[in-house]
This record gives structure tokens, C-alpha cells and sequence, in this order.
């Protein structure tokens, strides 16, 4: 069973993990020596450019900005979490849903990216994505996916989901076969619990679940070429905007890249985020 949305589970498997020397990190570097001929990722920086408010009941699995709007796909389910499913449009000024799509609650939601003018949904385990018409957030269409679900983007060609693990896949569009499996590395070896996603610029972004880092990753080898560590930026945003909550522990994790191609504006949030916060990759 996956630990990703069950908590109690996470803290008694991490636990486990802190008892055990020689047992990988969660990031999927191993203490010691790099395993692989690669370079350390180089560092890039994130700079905040404005704050904006954010629903602090979205938990979010999926972001994405189409035609200048925001779009946001959050994960919830009896038994799993207290949360709720569903698809949204977000107003960036309030913050608050302006369109709402629920997901039945035998679904988990989870990566949202919006390609040949299509809204593609993942789910969890269930092992089915959901087909919508972004302007009306109508459901227009189903498909089965191999793995489970976390993350979803998608470059000019194919879509491409993440599955918690080190590999991306690579997905057509019509059909939803795989067409290429992106194993994703850096110098310690496979670079495990890969989670949302964003194409920019010809590079993969994506959050690596339970960590405050976002990942640049090369597209053509899976190679992890650049890293940014938000922990100081958080750290100098807790007091204000999170005086009563872990940004970086429990549910309340980073997770949600969202790109606007057309202005080059970057987003990003968190699960359970009271922020939504506008920045520049450097």
C-alpha cells in the first residue's frame, strides 16, 4: 500500500527508515559516496514575486495555468483523508474556486495538465484518468492508466505521469499506450517519489514529494540537472503564513508547479497551502 496520502503510515515508515543506517533517504540519495559517473545537480534559485491567498482545504495534487487561468485538482476520499476530490478554477486574487468539478468519492484526484485543448485528470490507484472540457469542466471522457497516479504534464507530443517512483512515463495521447519510460537520475542513483509536474521551456520540473525541492530534469536522458531547495525561502514566509501549521511535514507538503506560457508568469503551492505564491526560477 502506498504511503503518500496515509499519514499515520508515513510517520511509522519513516521512522522504520531512521532506525536503519544504511537504508536510502527519501530524496533517493544514499549517504557516503555518489553512485553514478553524473554531476551533482547544480543549484537554482526561486524568488518569490507576489503572495497571493489560497484555500487552505485544497489539497493539492495538480496545477495548471490554460488561456491565463488557473486551474487546480485536489485529492480526497473516505478512509484516506478528510478531503475532498475535485477539479477547480481558481481566482488568483481571493483564491477562492470560481468553477468546481467533484469527483465521485470512490476517486482519489490527482495530476491535472490541459493538452490539445483537453483536461486530463489522474487518479490515484483507481487506475483510470478523467477527460474534461476545460471551459466548462464537463466530463467528456475516461482512460485507463497503467501505474498509480501522481503528477501530469505534458510536452509537445505526449503526456507524461509520474508514479511516486523514479520514472516517468511518457504517454500518447489518444490511445494512452507508454511510449517511452524516463528513468530519472542524479549521482546517487534513481531519484525516487517524483510528484507533480510541469513542462517548461524543454525541461521537466517536478516537486519531490515530502522535500522542499523542485527538480529540473533533462527530458532526453531523465538526468536530475539542476536542484532548488526552498527551505530558507519557507523558513522567512512561517511566521506570517504559517504560524500554525508544517509547510514541510505531514500533509502539508510542497506540491504544485503551474506555468503560463504566454506570460512566463510561474506558480506554486502547497497541500493545505494558505498561499499560492508567484515566482521566478533563476
Amino acid at each position: 500500500m502506498s504511503i503518500k496520502k496515509n499519514p499515520l503510515f508515513a510517520i511509522c515508515f519513516l521512522f522504520l527508515i531512521a532506525a536503519c543506517n544504511n537504508a536510502p533517504q527519501p530524496s533517493g540519495e544514499l549517504p557516503g559516496q555518489p553512485s553514478t559517473n553524473l554531476p551533482a545537480p547544480a543549484s537554482f534559485q526561486v524568488n518569490t514575486v507576489n503572495i497571493y491567498l489560497h484555500d487552505t482545504s485544497s489539497y493539492v495534487q495538480g496545477f495548471e495555468v490554460y488561456k491565463g487561468q488557473l486551474f487546480e485538482s485536489t485529492g480526497g476520499k473516505p478512509g484516506v483523508n478528510p478531503y475532498q476530490s475535485r477539479i477547480s478554477k481558481i481566482d488568483l486574487s481571493s483564491g477562492k474556486a470560481i468553477a468546481t468539478q467533484p469527483l465521485s468519492k470512490d476517486y482519489f484526484g490527482e495530476g491535472i495538465t490541459i493538452f490539445q485543448d483537453k483536461l486530463f485528470q489522474l487518479t490515484w490507484t483507481e487506475r483510470k484518468g478523467f477527460i474534461y472540457d476545460p471551459a466548462t469542466l464537463k466530463k467528456t471522457g475516461e482512460f485507463q492508466i497503467k501505474t498509480e497516479g501522481w503528477g501530469l504534464t505534458h510536452d509537445s507530443t505526449h503526456l507524461i505521469l509520474s508514479d511516486g517512483s523514479s520514472n516517468l512515463y511518457f504517454l500518447d495521447a489518444t490511445d494512452f499506450k507508454t511510449a517511452r519510460i524516463l528513468s530519472v537520475t542524479n549521482e546517487y542513483g534513481p531519484v525516487n517519489n517524483l510528484n507533480e509536474l510541469e513542462y517548461i521551456n524543454g525541461y521537466i520540473y517536478a516537486n519531490q514529494w515530502q522535500t522542499n525541492y523542485i527538480l529540473k530534469i533533462d527530458p532526453s536522458n531523465g538526468q536530475v540537472i539542476a536542484r532548488a531547495d526552498l527551505s530558507n525561502m519557507l523558513d522567512s514566509m512561517k511566521q506570517q503564513y504559517f504560524p500554525n501549521t508544517d509547510y514541510n511535514n505531514g500533509d502539508a507538503v510542497l506540491n504544485g508547479i503551474a506555468y503560463d506560457s504566454a506570460s512566463g508568469k510561474i506558480y506554486i503551492t502547497g497541500k493545505l497551502w494558505p498561499v499560492l505564491l508567484e515566482v521566478q526560477f533563476n
